[in-house]
């Protein structure tokens, strides 16, 4: 498609240019393109920027960019993959929104792309989500991981990389039978102005564990909109992590349900912000089932004039007694101009659950800073210091040694890139 698309009508041409080519169930994209007209872009309209699920966040930004299909790559993919310094483990890449299996190393387990057989999934609601209606009538590709009963399918990366200015809907589905065990490490990276729009779910069965780490490190120009579902079954775990430091608008949206019973949940996740950047970390975590647990840590490091965003909700049904629920956002200004907008929640229907949440704002503590300078630290340095002792708690969370040194090494880029 050779047009330059604009705005949320911008997209809808592009869906009828595409439609009945793109792979699937056409009667659910169609669907979910009248869900979006409907809709529209969050913060598009008057409507939109009452929407309270978006009320700290517009997608204004997205609808007044240019995106440009046919444009040529601003940089060759080989230089941005190797970049990411990546693990020695099983790879799936995918560029500009399709899958290279020149650059793959698929894994052991049962894959498949998207674009082959175009497996939607069950627990979206593109009616109640309109980046989600966008996804779902636009995706084309993605990743299908099946991880057998009692199979360990060991640590798997899932790369999407951007070359041009192009607006992508990657559509993932990850399923654990019972019993079995996967280590998912999601990355997304690129160069332009482009919009990454990714949709994924995770199925978690009976027993299974499933630990997701993301690191979102896109362009300084570029738009990040992610929204997962995970469904945990009875004594199953799903512990996910979230590294967010790119992108001149992000979002990461996680809605998981504890289905069964003694289920457990961890959404934790890191933001580190700098310029105008605006980074949003949306979960809402609901208990279904009696004795399940879900934790929650969110820190937020924000410099210059940048906006961080914690929505987090809790919702605890009649049956879930014994619930268990804990949740906390910490944001560590360093510049008077930073912000940040908290909005925790409790929805508690039951009679007998522990559950508790938190806010803390502040700056580095000036006597910690003069107590590191008289010992002859730098201030560049003791500022690191104690921001990385900040982040300590949450990148703790992440249990694989090598993931977290992985993390902690795009910790130290993110603060090295700021110094220049």
């Amino acid at each position: 498609m050779s047009a330059t698309l604009t705005g949320s009508a911008g997209f809808l041409a592009k869906f009828e240019t595409l439609q009945g080519r793109l792979p699937g169930d056409s009667n659910m994209r169609a669907a979910a393109a009248a869900a979006f007209r409907a809709a529209g872009l969050p913060g598009g309209t008057q409507h939109q920027r009452r929407l309270e699920s978006w009320k700290y966040t517009s997608l204004r930004p997205v609808a007044e960019a240019r995106f440009a299909p046919d444009a040529p790559p601003r940089h060759e993919v080989e230089t941005i993959l190797s970049g990411l310094a990546l693990l020695d483990a099983p790879r799936l890449v995918f560029v500009d929104g399709a899958y290279r299996a020149d650059l793959s190393q698929p894994p052991a387990i049962g894959f498949a792309s998207f674009a082959e057989q175009a497996e939607m999934g069950t627990l979206t609601w593109p009616d109640r989500e309109p980046m989600v209606a966008l996804n779902t009538m636009l995706a084309s590709d993605g990743a299908s991981l099946h991880v057998s009963a009692d199979q360990d399918g060991g640590v798997v990366q899932l790369v999407s990389l951007a070359t041009r200015d192009i607006d992508i809907h990657p559509r993932h589905c990850i399923r654990l039978d019972p019993g079995a065990q996967l280590t998912l490490l999601e990355v997304s990276a690129g160069q332009g102005t482009y919009l990454l729009n990714t949709v994924a779910e995770f199925h978690v069965a009976e027993g299974a564990r499933l630990t997701h780490v993301r690191l979102q490190d896109e362009a300084s120009t570029a738009f990040h909109v992610s929204t997962a579902y995970a469904n945990v079954a009875k004594g199953g775990t799903y512990d996910s992590f979230t590294l967010n430091i790119g992108g001149r608008l992000s979002r990461t949206e996680v809605h998981a349900e504890l289905a069964g019973v003694g289920a457990v949940v961890h959404l934790n996740a890191a933001q580190l912000l700098d310029r105008t950047q605006h980074g949003d970390f949306t979960t809402v975590i609901r208990h279904v089932a009696p004795n399940c647990t879900s934790r929650q840590t969110v820190k937020n490091v924000l410099s210059d004039r940048s906006r961080g965003v914690f929505q987090g909700r809790i919702e605890v049904a009649r049956d879930a007694q014994k619930t268990d629920g804990y949740q906390m956002n910490q944001a560590l200004l360093l510049s008077p101009q930073a912000e940040i907008d908290a909005k925790p929640e409790l929805e508690i229907f039951a009679d007998d659950v522990k559950c508790s949440h938190g806010t803390t704002v502040g700056e580095l503590d000036a006597e910690q800073i003069f107590y590191l300078r008289s010992r002859g630290v730098p201030e560049h340095e003791a500022r690191s210091i104690l921001v990385r002792a900040f982040l300590a708690e949450a990148l703790d969370a992440v249990a694989n040694e090598t993931v977290r040194a992985w993390l902690e090494r795009s910790v130290e880029t993110w603060w090295a890139r700021r110094a220049v």
